[in-house]
């Protein structure tokens, strides 16, 4: 018995020793939804799982899903950081301002904050150009639609949202002038039940074509109920509606910027820095054009994909005027990045005004 209980506790130790030294870092997410949404946050996670693919037992990942924007995401982030982590993405917006103030904390912490603009030494921030799947959506929107009215389900109204929609009614005019675009906002990144209302809404108010800035799949859900509306996965594929109502859909791609963001910091190469990547890079994609749309359609919106990969093509091309009449862009004039990050206004065509 003593022989065994000697083998056991030496196996005890060989174990402890093992988990001790097998992760040379950690690396935290926070989450503004469940990791099953479907969505948003399901990407993020599946950045996540590339993260592990890649390094093994050399990375240790920690995760909190549905941490609501503000204060409880600054507890949320703070224990991640007394729990040893090394490097910490924090995946919405709201999360900017407790990212800051929790980074200052924890100087030798290093915090990646999503769709935000506030940095720091040990602050980097990191954005995809989702408008340039949007512009794709629109001119299929726009082709397809036989109502001539597309529904818009806004998240909340900051500058990501709005260039969205922007760029969605921009080419979606292009292709269709008499196309009209009713825009919901549902105040809030992930709740079905709010998602699916604000869809059946447009679709009482004639919309055939629903997009949406929110991350449940209810919306696809709502349309297929409904019968002859079209819709497009956000975030992620959604293919499981296809080939209708779901006819395509933008998808981010996290997986080699978390894999790469993690890199420099095994490396001890890793500095704040800005990224805001697009369908170029690879950050964007458009996820398969369904069957449901005829074959021209589908053939313009992958050369304009291609085109916007490329830089051939800006989404945002004079001539351009704001809502109200002002000139913006003149004829072939390009919109600058700062503008585009800080965006607060409609292009004109659209109605409505953005909530205050």
């Amino acid at each position: 018995m003593k022989l065994k209980s000697i083998l056991t506790s030496a196996i005890a130790a060989v174990a402890l020793g093992t988990a001790a030294i097998a992760a040379d870092i950690k690396v935290g997410f926070v989450y503004v939804g469940p990791v099953g949404d479907g969505g948003w946050t399901y990407e993020h996670d599946q950045g996540r799982k590339a993260v592990v693919e890649a390094f093994g037992d050399r990375v240790e990942t920690i995760y909190q899903e549905s941490v609501p924007e503000g204060a409880d995401s600054e507890r949320v982030m703070t224990q991640m950081a007394l729990q040893g982590a090394d490097l910490i993405f924090t995946t919405s917006f709201g999360y900017m301002d407790p990212t800051i103030n929790v980074a200052k904390k924890f100087p030798n912490v290093k915090f990646e904050h999503a769709t935000g603009y506030k940095r720091a030494d040990n602050v980097s921030t990191y954005s995809a150009r989702f408008y340039e799947g949007r512009a794709v959506q629109g001119h299929i929107a726009g082709k397809m639609t036989k109502t001539n009215k597309i529904g818009y389900i806004g998240s909340f109204p900051i500058p990501e949202v709005i260039r969205g929609i922007n760029s969605a009614y921009i080419h979606a005019k292009k292709v269709n002038p008499d196309v009209e675009f009713n825009i919901v906002w549902a105040y809030t990144w992930f709740d079905p039940a709010k998602e699916a209302d604000a869809a059946n809404a447009l679709i009482e108010q004639g919309c055939d074509v629903v997009l949406q800035h929110t991350d449940s799949t209810a919306p696809q859900a709502a349309a297929e109920k409904a019968g002859n509306v079209i819709t497009f996965g956000q975030a992620s594929d959604m293919a499981e509606f296809g080939p209708l109502p779901r006819v395509s859909s933008i998808i981010d791609d996290w997986g080699p910027y978390y894999v790469a963001r993690t890199q420099a910091v095994l490396d001890g190469t890793w500095t704040s820095m800005d990224t805001w990547d697009g369908i170029g890079p690879g950050m964007v994609k458009i996820g398969e054009i369904s069957s449901a749309v005829p074959a021209d359609i589908k053939a313009e919106a992958e050369a304009l994909r291609d085109a916007l990969g490329s830089g051939e093509y800006h989404a945002f091309t004079g001539p351009l005027n704001k809502q109200d009449g002002t000139p913006w862009l003149a004829a072939g004039e390009t919109a600058d990045d700062g503008t585009l990050a800080g965006m607060n206004f409609y292009v004109e065509g659209l109605t409505g005004t953005i909530p205050q």
